[in-house]
């Protein structure tokens, strides 16, 4: 059975890098383009990682991240910021918020890969 991540990111050329990255070694993807769609697909599909945008329309990967991590359900689901909103404390913001992990963009595909392999192996 292959390992379910969740994608949330609302640029298509972003999550189709991904995508073919991601199902070239194995990875079920399930995809989302606002902060509200990743919530409910989260809670719907409970995926064994998230890899989650900042920028995103309505609701930002910020608050999308608090909400997973409050229900106890989805608690435990690592998540993985990757984002260009790439400032200086932005990965301290990221972690306050529940985040597991920070990659900014552009990313090197092999260290996102090992990023993800030390959640989901």
């Amino acid at each position: 059975m292959s390992k379910r991540i969740l994608v949330i990111e609302d640029q298509e050329d972003n999550r189709r890098i991904v995508r073919d990255l991601l199902t070239s070694v194995g990875y079920e993807l399930i995809e989302a383009v606002t902060g509200e769609e990743g919530v409910a697909m989260a809670e719907m599909h409970r995926p064994e990682l998230i890899l989650m945008d900042i920028e995103l329309p309505g609701l930002d990967g910020y608050e999308a991240t608090r909400r997973i991590k409050a229900n106890p359900a989805l608690r435990q689901i690592p998540i993985i910021v990757v984002t260009s909103y790439a400032l200086s404390g932005d990965d301290i913001k990221a972690h306050d918020a529940g985040c597991d992990a920070y990659i900014a963009k552009p990313f090197s595909p092999r260290v996102l890969l090992a990023k993800i392999r030390e959640y989901v192996p």
